[in-house]
């Protein structure tokens, strides 16, 4: 689905598409049940999916009914989120979770994704999160990177390094 909404210049329309499909799923119980359940027929999975999607991409309309059909209507959330990473990864947009000891101001969130834009030369979408046990500075998460800049993983640190120390 990826490639082909790609090669059709129509990815930002699919994949926006795909995303309202996956909250639709997600937040309506019974076309939830209907898609999980592998002992309804795939034929009728395909044709609520394709009215549910009625106005869509012709592409995406077919792309729901060929998961029907092959038994992955169930699959679609999961599908939807894979397809997130790669149209982010094609767009150069870097994923990240920025956590504070207190809340941001929007003008301090935009100056720290301003700097990490900067220093990754790539559009940064973030998501925030508070958590007062940091006592102060910052949590950078990016994929499977990791940067803490927080006061709690500072002492942490002086912790274990004062703790080896006196092993030696």
């Amino acid at each position: 689905m990826f490639q082909a909404a790609q090669e059709r210049g129509k990815l930002d329309l699919v994949h926006a598409q795909l995303q309202e499909l996956r909250s639709a799923v997600a937040s309506v119980v019974e076309l939830r049940q209907l898609v999980e359940n592998p002992e309804i027929d795939s034929r009728l999975k395909g044709d609520v999916l394709a009215r549910v999607a009625q106005g869509s991409d012709e592409e995406v309309v077919n792309f729901l009914r060929l998961l029907a059909e092959k038994g992955r209507a169930g699959e679609l959330p999961e599908i939807v989120d894979e397809l997130d990473g790669l149209v982010a990864h094609a767009q150069r947009i870097l994923d990240v979770e920025l956590t504070t000891a207190t809340e941001l101001s929007d003008q301090e969130f935009g100056r720290i994704l301003g700097r990490i834009e900067s220093a990754s030369g790539r559009k940064v979408q973030a998501t925030r999160k508070v958590d007062p046990d940091l006592i102060g500075g910052l949590v950078l998460q990016a994929g499977s990177m990791r940067l803490d800049a927080s006061v709690r993983g500072r002492l942490q640190r002086l912790r274990h390094d004062l703790a080896h120390a006196r092993s030696l």
